[in-house]
Parts: structure tokens; sequence; C-alpha cells
């Protein structure tokens, strides 16, 4: 989709979370003697050759507490790797590959008799046709929506999602539906991602207009909204463009959804 005056609009699947929506295999790297982060990478390059051992290292980088980090191609790769700096460099180096986590559903819409405590039960009774095995159902926690919809949220294996994610689920007189429930943890202090207020640092940001007062405080009409996540993105990418005439709070927000892309790209579908 082109912008208005011919400039390109990147896709949100392009912001933040790169190009590319392969899964992402992580590997953290751990320096047992607490050595600096260049010496465990110096100790990985010198043990380690991963066109021997046929990897592709996507990415390695440093996180904030020294350890390093590594991304691969595919989960075998990853699982290669790791057993490598095992052998070669157990000594020194801790090596730990991340599991992606567990898919989250939503239940939508369900009746007021169904409860995180009778929601697997009732699915088994009345859902034969969908070959759930008690078990496959974690049940984590119900909620209202301001339409006063009430939805279940409930964790399961990728097995499991496949059975549920193209059906729907008979729940005593009603018939649901099944969606992916994806999150963006957001703060409410400063309007950005990945953080939530009690822990922000940061200063008072508008998910409206992005100035420096609450949302209550704000008079912005909406032809003067900015997103202060899609302005931060394009002040450190000088080549990008993306549309910031919006609310942070807006649904189709690039840089929400890039986000709510890196989620799906750390669950295991």
């Amino acid at each position: 989709m082109a912008a208005s005056g011919g400039e390109r609009t990147k896709l949100y699947s392009q912001v933040l979370g790169g190009d590319n929506k392969q899964k992402s295999f992580k590997i953290t790297i751990t320096n047992k003697d607490n050595q600096t982060a260049e010496t465990t990478k110096g100790l990985l390059k010198s043990n380690i050759n991963p066109t021997e051992i046929k990897v592709g290292v996507n990415s390695m980088r440093t996180l904030k507490d020294g350890r390093v980090l590594i991304v691969t191609r595919s989960k075998e790769e990853a699982e290669t790797l790791t057993r490598n700096i095992r052998d070669k460099c157990g000594e020194k180096l801790e090596a730990k590959v991340h599991k992606p986590r567990d898919p989250r559903l939503k239940i939508l819409n369900i009746p007021e008799e169904i409860t995180v405590e009778n929601i697997e039960e009732t699915l088994l009774a009345q859902n034969p046709d969908l070959g759930l095995k008690k078990g496959e159902i974690n049940p984590k926690f119900t909620y209202t929506t301001k339409r006063h919809v009430r939805n279940l949220v409930i964790e399961v294996s990728s097995q499991t999602r496949r059975k549920l994610m193209n059906n729907k689920a008979k729940l005593g007189w009603l018939v649901c539906n099944i969606e992916d429930y994806l999150v963006a943890t957001r703060c409410f202090k400063c309007s950005r991602f990945s953080h939530r207020s009690r822990d922000c640092k940061g200063i008072e940001t508008c998910p409206l207009c992005a100035g420096n007062h609450t949302l209550k405080e704000c008079k912005s009409q909406p032809t003067e909204y900015k997103c202060i996540n899609c302005h931060s993105y394009n002040l450190h990418n000088k080549n990008a463009h993306i549309k910031t005439n919006h609310a942070s709070l807006d649904r189709n927000c690039p840089s929400l959804l890039a986000v709510l892309e890196k989620y799906r790209q750390n669950t295991d579908y």
C-alpha cells in the first residue's frame, strides 16, 4: 500500500520485528565465570564452526544482563548448536535453548455457568467430535469485554490448538467461536510496549497525541493524534516511513501489530 505523495509505507510485519515472519529459535549463553559477553563470543568463535556443523546463525547479540543471545533459523539447528557448545565449551559456558510458549486460545461469549473449573469437563462432554482428551486443556482465566461479553482463555499444545481452531465449541446451550489469544504488554504511563506501568522509568506520554500528559487530560482531536511508538520507530530507523497519525491504542497501529507478530513467532503453533 502506498502512502500519500507516493511514499511507501512499510507493512506492519516489517516494523520492529523485521521483514521475515519466520519463527525464531533462540539460545542464551551464560558465562559460568562471569566473564564479559565479548569473552563469551570469543570462546564460541574459537571453538565452534557453524559451517562444519551446518548451522545457520541469523544473529548473535549481547543482552543487558551480559548473556549472549544466538538466533538460528530452525529448531534442529538450535539443538545442534547447543550440543556442540556443551561438548566443546561446557566447562565455561552454559547454553539453553528457549522453549516456545504454548498457544493460548480464547473461547468467545461463554455462558454464565461456564468457569475455569468446569470448562474442560464441559468441552469433553459436549464435543466428542473434537477428539479432546483429559489433560489437554489448561484453563487460565475468564474476562469480560467492554461490551459485557465473557470470554475464557485456555492454554493448549500446538496439536490441541489444531483440533480447536477450525471448529466451534458447544457449551451449554451456546455454540462458541474459538480464536487465538494474543498479548501485547503495554505500559499505561509511557504508552510503550513490553513492560507495565509499575516498572516504568519513562515519562507520562498520552496514548492519543504523544503529549506529556495523561489520557484523561488530552484535548486532542482525532486529526491531531500521534502514535509515540511509530514515531519512535521512525526516529531510530532513518529509512522508515511508518504512518504516525493514529493513537497508540489503535488496533491497526503498525507497532502494535508488529508486537503481536513477534508474539506469534515465539509461540509453538
